[in-house]
């Protein structure tokens, strides 16, 4: 895949996830690669505000992009959580496969499309409740 990181055009996501080729559906767009850490080590980096870039495939298998920022699928932003934008919507979602983790398009996606995937429902959840009371800090 031809991927490129740059401005995205959700209000205040920060860098977004673009392809420069169309992509089929169903097709695996990019591998989510980062450290590999257990759940303890992740709830560590929370204290520490080293966090945010976290897939979690079980206890002991937690991908954590944070410290790795040349793995470009950590810029795949949701079209569907805080700051939403009329006729933009998820074009993909996370999927496992054995230890590891892909964003896997759900559509196919033209070229110079923004790549976008769902978080969940309980990731925005909790970026709410941290915003309500004041303990959301912006990356």
């Amino acid at each position: 895949m031809a991927l490129i990181v740059k401005k995205s055009q959700l209000p205040d996501a920060g860098k977004g996830l673009f392809t420069t080729k169309p992509i089929k559906k169903n097709a695996k767009i990019i591998e989510y690669r980062g450290e590999i850490i257990d759940w303890k080590e992740y709830g560590k980096r929370v204290k520490e505000d080293k966090d945010g870039y976290l897939f979690f495939i079980n206890n002991k298998r937690c991908i954590d992009a944070y410290p790795t920022p040349q793995y470009k699928a950590r810029y795949a932003n949701d079209a569907q959580g805080i700051g939403r934008v009329k006729g933009l919507r998820n074009n993909s979602s996370y999927e496992v496969f054995g230890s590891k983790c892909f964003i896997v398009a759900e559509r196919d996606i033209k070229a110079g499309e923004e790549i976008f995937v769902d978080y969940t429902k309980e990731y925005w959840d909790c970026i709410r409740y941290n915003i309500k009371h004041n303990l959301y800090k912006k990356k």
